[in-house]
């Protein structure tokens, strides 16, 4: 393949659209997520997000990146006046309707309305699941974190609550997304159907690699 460079002062003077789709696509494949919100008006709101992380087992902590506050954030301002919020996993089925959740709606419109998916409330969990997604994540607010270089925050909640499909949890905990009709994000607007490859054995110097079922 031939390659090209691009220096720092290169990349600043691109166009703001390229230069955003360029870098955004350099960190591969993203899980999709779905992050479903409401107010204490019980204002709903979904939005998209393709930068959710794992940051801890014990306890359980997931984190993802606000952009930042230039303009309204209705999933921010609702996750900070409310303290809960949901992760849905984006599949297969539904990966065109929740790419339209980033569409610019406003406030008193719901994402759930506005793109054909369903509001779902459970155990008395406070923030709204879609109905339509298999993985979904109940988490609380734990901390902000301001990131100055940017102006971004970093998100980090706590898991209150999991809803699974029983038949891709294996027996050790590894969950098998691919099973789940699960998609990931590469850039802002491509989605990519997950392929496992092989799953691997815990690697150790002195045991060679061995495959392990999925």
């Amino acid at each position: 393949m031939k390659e090209i460079s691009f220096s720092r002062e290169e990349i600043e003077a691109l166009d703001n659209r390229y230069r955003a789709q360029l870098i955004n696509s350099l960190s591969g494949a993203k899980s999709a997520n779905l992050i479903g919100t409401q107010n204490k008006e019980k204002q709903t709101n979904l939005a998209i997000i393709s930068s959710v992380v794992h940051l801890g087992s014990n306890p359980a902590l997931f984190g993802f990146i606000q952009r930042p506050i230039t303009v309204e954030r209705h999933t921010f301002e609702n996750i900070v006046e409310t303290e809960f919020y949901t992760i849905n996993h984006v599949h297969k089925g539904i990966y065109r309707a929740a790419h339209q959740t980033s569409a610019r709606f406003e406030r008193e419109e719901s994402e759930f309305e506005k793109v054909g998916l369903t509001e779902e409330y459970k155990n008395h969990f406070f923030a709204p699941y879609v109905q339509e997604s298999y993985v979904k994540l109940g988490l609380r607010l734990e901390e902000i974190v301001d990131l100055k270089i940017n102006g971004t925050k970093l998100i980090i909640g706590s898991v209150q609550e999991m809803y699974i499909p029983e038949e891709i949890i294996k027996t050790d905990g590894f969950v098998n997304l691919s099973a789940s009709d699960a998609v990931t994000i590469t850039g802002l607007d491509t989605y990519n159907s997950l392929t496992v490859l092989e799953r691997l054995s815990y690697a150790k110097t002195d045991q060679p690699l061995t495959n392990m079922e999925v």
